[in-house]
């Protein structure tokens, strides 16, 4: 795939592995309009988006030419990996993620950062319920891994281009190399 043409990019893994962040930086770096699961799924107070409604709110983003898309709905998954030409899965350790998990709540509860549709992460809520995204990283972690080793390898989607990250230090590598080429002369 050319770095130049349209793309359609998935980028998944575990809670707090940086998805968002990857999507943003793709977006741009391509020039594609980034679609954010969490925000079309997170209604106000934390409410869920309907199935249906989900689905044709991520149908309706996806019928532009180039996108690319971050977050692990499985509910949406084959809207979107059928027209995917390239997954970036950030794949990394339980410690990695718990850490950049530990420090996002953190600095999202003490700041008050407003994510989707007026929601804000509570410290206690993340810290002390069962509720919480540090209980959600523990107890998911490995399952994501092996639902992802699983579909690579399933077949269902040989189209797909995998890109497969272990460490942060890989991935942001791989972003300035990209970078670096793309301003690159005769590029």
């Amino acid at each position: 795939m050319s770095d130049s043409s349209p793309t359609r990019i998935a980028v998944v893994g575990t809670s707090c592995a940086g998805k968002s962040t990857m999507a943003a930086a793709l977006a741009q770096h391509f020039g594609l309009p980034r679609v954010e699961l969490d925000a079309i799924y997170w209604g106000p107070d934390w409410t869920p988006t309907p199935p249906e409604e989900f689905r044709a709110r991520v149908a309706e983003a996806l019928a532009q030419p180039g996108w690319v898309v971050d977050g692990n709905y499985g509910m949406v998954r084959d809207l979107i990996w059928p027209r995917a030409q390239r997954v970036v899965w950030l794949n990394f350790g339980l410690a990695t993620v718990f850490r950049r998990g530990l420090r996002r709540t953190l600095r999202r509860g003490l700041t008050r950062e407003e994510l989707w549709n007026g929601n804000r992460e509570s410290l206690a809520r993340q810290l002390f319920t069962r509720d919480s995204l540090l209980l959600w990283i523990l107890t998911t972690h490995r399952r994501r891994r092996r639902q992802f080793e699983a579909l690579r390898a399933s077949g269902t989607y040989p189209h797909l281009e995998w890109v497969e990250f272990r460490t942060p230090r890989d991935a942001d590598e791989w972003l300035a190399e990209l970078t670096n080429r793309r301003s690159a002369p005769g590029a």
